[in-house]
């Protein structure tokens, strides 16, 4: 890309790949030269722009390993321990969430940490030293401080590599809330968006990213603040299921409470049923160890009209530590959270 922002390899003549595309041939000669140039300029103009951008994000975005190699995304780990055993898992297939929720089950004492202001100097130098520039898509500031040093790193950097961009998304999201995010990033990036504007894009689409959650037992959300001693004691009592999300801040509040584990379920539904934005588009479901219970929210999606991908997976250790086994959450854009 020249300093003017079209691809050279495009002879001046196209700002973008998507525009090469637009190249027309009359005959069939003509076509099979169209399809060859446009990948040329798919490969050159990549390689001179888009290409050189790398995509960081932490385990929280809990994002299968076969979508984080896809996208060639570079992931740091947060750490936590079961017990006196400390563990550090650098991709979803390194972390066993059964096991984890089963250590919760049987009363294991679980503590989480953020990543270290470290780990994020020396993945961001990295690529930095590499001639590539970086983007870090993360966890929300509102219930971790690894943003936050994320955005030390990034300034501090910024000083040794000032012909080069850093920058550092807080997605106001954990798990897939935050992953949706990092993939809608990564594909933009395949399309030869510039960095800047993912940036925009990303800035502007995590506001309308709607989390919505349950929890199977208040015990959690009691032991780290988020309801009353009292409150948990009467919903164990009623069978109330409390409705929780992510609010604009990310921050995870208190939105709503459901009478039985079946009527909380049907209410995540519901909500994607009021709010989602595009019954295409890819939603995410997060269960901490519930197998069962995502499966039946996917069939009440599909029931409303949902029939776009959905990613189902283990809810990552780090909110699911806070909020304990048996949470099932859903992730989708919405109109509005």
């Amino acid at each position: 890309m020249t300093k003017s922002g079209r691809y050279e390899a495009c002879d001046g003549r196209f700002d973008s790949p998507a525009q090469a595309r637009g190249f027309e041939a009359s005959d069939a000669l003509h076509a099979q030269l169209a399809v060859l140039y446009h990948k040329y300029v798919s490969i050159k103009c990549r390689k001179r722009g888009n290409l050189m951008t790398r995509i960081f994000t932490d385990t929280s975005a809990n994002l299968p390993l076969e979508l984080v190699q896809k996208y060639k995304l570079t992931v740091l780990p947060f750490s936590y321990t079961v017990g006196d055993q400390e563990f550090t898992p650098e991709d979803s297939a390194e972390f066993n969430g059964k096991a984890f929720y089963d250590a919760m089950r049987s009363g294991a004492d679980v503590k989480t940490a953020m990543i270290p202001l470290g780990t994020f100097m020396d993945g961001f130098r990295a690529a930095l030293e590499a001639g590539d520039d970086v983007l870090y898509i993360g966890m929300s500031g509102g219930v971790s401080g690894t943003n936050q040093a994320a955005m030390l790193a990034a300034n501090e950097l910024t000083e040794d590599f000032p012909k080069q961009q850093i920058a550092v998304i807080d997605t106001y999201a954990a798990s897939l809330g935050e992953g949706l995010l990092v993939l809608e990033a990564a594909k933009l990036l395949e399309e030869g968006v510039a960095l800047r504007e993912i940036v925009k894009t990303i800035a502007k689409n995590r506001n309308t990213m709607c989390q919505y959650f349950t929890v199977d037992d208040l015990e959690y959300l009691k032991r780290g603040g988020r309801i009353s001693r009292v409150a948990s004691v009467v919903g164990t009592v009623f069978k109330i299921k409390p409705l929780l999300t992510g609010n604009s801040e990310g921050k995870i509040i208190l939105c709503g409470k459901c009478r039985g584990r079946k009527q909380s379920l049907l209410t995540l539904a519901e909500r994607y049923d009021e709010l989602v934005a595009d019954r295409s588009g890819t939603v995410g479901i997060a269960h901490a160890d519930a197998p069962e219970d995502a499966a039946f929210l996917e069939d009440e999606l599909r029931k409303r009209g949902f029939t776009g991908e959905c990613i189902t997976v283990y809810y990552e250790p780090v909110t699911g530590a806070h909020v304990g086994p048996g949470t099932v959450a859903l992730f989708y854009p919405g109109t509005h959270k």
